[in-house]
């Protein structure tokens, strides 16, 4: 069993920072690439920023420049800074992650958070 717990949503003003929180717990032998996606209403969940266990990373064209992501692999945890945030960022952010564990690899999802950016 795995679970990602998301941490860090809220409410900001357009301008404002956030970071968000995923930490990963359960029987993991290894966590390959972990990201973020978010799914605003009425729109399909879309991917955000990811990072292999290498540290390579990968940002959404709407977000670079903007957004930062980083992990703690030692604690099996991504981050998500988010600066300059627009009102057209607000969602329910989701953290994933490809897991290892004893009995399976696959993908897992984070029960998401909500992030509102005001004008």
């Amino acid at each position: 069993q795995v679970q990602l717990v998301e941490s860090g949503g809220g409410l900001v003003q357009e301008g404002g920072s956030l970071r968000l929180s995923c930490a990963a717990s359960g029987s993991i032998a290894n966590i390959n690439t972990m990201g973020w996606y978010r799914q605003a209403p009425g729109k399909q969940r879309e991917p955000v920023a990811r990072i292999s266990s290498g540290g390579a990373t990968n940002y959404a064209d709407s977000v670079k420049d903007r957004f930062s992501i980083s992990r703690d692999n030692a604690k099996n945890t991504v981050y998500l800074q988010m600066n300059t945030l627009k009102p057209e960022d607000t969602a329910v952010y989701y953290c994933n992650a490809f897991v290892v564990t004893i009995f399976r690899r696959g993908e897992y999802w984070g029960q998401g958070t909500q992030v509102t950016v005001s004008s």
